[in-house]
């Protein structure tokens, strides 16, 4: 069992960018009340990803130690979109498409955190109750060069990029989350960093103590950039434990250590061993084969993750096809319906790209026409790691 002041270091720094105010916070937590945890997340997709479980993790490790974690689905905010990570003006979605969007969150993010322990909301409570002369008065703390001046708004202002109001009043309604609910803490990625202080910011106004705030590190996706939904390049929490084991065999070499640090809870001295043994030359598969079993283990199963190693070696290092291969029953058996029915992929859009970058086979063979119809009996092969018998 560790000792308490070597869970607040850890905490402090596991996955941690910054912390703001350090002291202040490790005098809370060396004291005895319990602390307010708060995150929010916006329903833009409706899936969580790996990167997601970063903030998710920590509030994990708070909520370990005893603090109540206050859990936000943006429903209001999810609508309004928030840019702090865009280069480009995010477009507003319908209610409909996030209401759509956070059906299974709830859920999803319980695969880490303890629902049961934890406060959760949904920031349309207040802030669809907000008038003009409240959003005047909060809009009144502010400049609006402190707004215009973050890198990315900078950027495109001096590109003469269209920068909607919308976009300058994200921030206030991120920041009156953690008013309404009385934050000692916001979690929350180094693209929020602007939105978090803000926070603060909105606090004082109403005479409450500044939340102090931990950002942690984005992760890379499949493909080395940033992991995100509208690129394609995620590790979904909701993937099967086929697609998740196999995704995590797919990724970049140097990401192994970045990956045990950031998205799983090894001990730190275990993945400082698996560093060494790396840079002394040891084969990155058999780290990424321990990887890809300790993550399948956190969101399916000790069993599954089992199952899915076996497959994996069976199949791509003896070159077999699988015994218990899936089948699968078509419409139409054109190749982009099966790919999307079949949740191969999660849209028609990312079946075209896939084809388009020559990762189906059917029978061995290659496949980039989008209008090829398969015939039954053929197998179907997506990547590396996902067959399909088409009957």
């Amino acid at each position: 069992m560790k000792k308490k002041e070597e869970k607040i270091k850890e905490i402090l720094s596991r996955g941690v960018e910054e912390v703001i105010d350090k002291k202040n916070l490790e005098k809370k937590l060396r004291g005895k009340r319990k602390l307010r945890l708060k995150l929010g997340i916006d329903p833009t997709s409706p899936n969580l990803h790996l990167g997601r479980s970063i903030p998710l993790l920590k509030l994990r490790d708070f909520q370990e130690m005893g603090h109540k974690i206050v859990f936000i689905i943006g429903d209001f905010t999810g609508v309004i979109g928030d840019t702090s990570d865009k280069e480009s003006e995010r477009p507003m979605l319908s209610p409909e498409q996030i209401k759509e969007n956070l059906k299974n969150y709830k859920k999803q993010a319980g695969k880490i955190i303890d629902l049961k322990e934890a406060e959760v909301f949904y920031n349309s409570k207040w802030l669809k109750k907000l008038t003009y002369m409240e959003i005047g008065k909060q809009a009144n703390i502010f400049s609006l060069n402190e707004f215009v001046s973050r890198e990315n708004i900078a950027k495109r202002f001096k590109e003469g990029k269209r920068i909607s109001l919308r976009e300058v009043l994200y921030p206030l309604m991120q920041g009156y989350d953690s008013v309404m609910v009385k934050s000692d803490v916001e979690v929350g990625g180094t693209d929020q960093r602007f939105n978090i202080l803000t926070g603060r910011t909105m606090q004082r106004h109403y005479n409450q103590e500044p939340q102090d705030i931990i950002t942690n590190p984005l992760i890379e996706g499949l493909d080395g950039k940033k992991m995100s939904s509208s690129m394609g390049n995620t590790i979904n929490l909701t993937d099967s434990p086929r697609d998740m084991f196999g995704k995590i065999m797919s990724l970049q070499d140097n990401l192994i250590v970045r990956y045990f640090t950031l998205l799983t809870r090894v001990e730190m001295k275990e993945v400082k061993k698996y560093e060494k043994e790396l840079e002394k030359g040891a084969n990155p598969r058999d780290f990424k084969m321990e990887l890809a079993k300790e993550i399948v283990t956190m969101y399916h199963s000790k069993k599954e993750a089992q199952k899915e190693k076996d497959y994996f070696i069976a199949t791509f290092s003896k070159k077999e096809i699988p015994s218990d291969i899936l089948e699968f029953k078509s419409k139409d058996y054109n190749i982009i319906s099966i790919l999307k029915e079949s949740g191969l992929t999660s849209s028609k859009r990312e079946a075209r790209s896939v084809l388009s970058q020559g990762g189906v086979r059917v029978n061995g063979e290659v496949v980039k026409n989008l209008d090829y119809k398969v015939k039954k009996n053929s197998i179907l092969q997506k990547g590396k790691r996902s067959f399909l018998k088409i009957i």
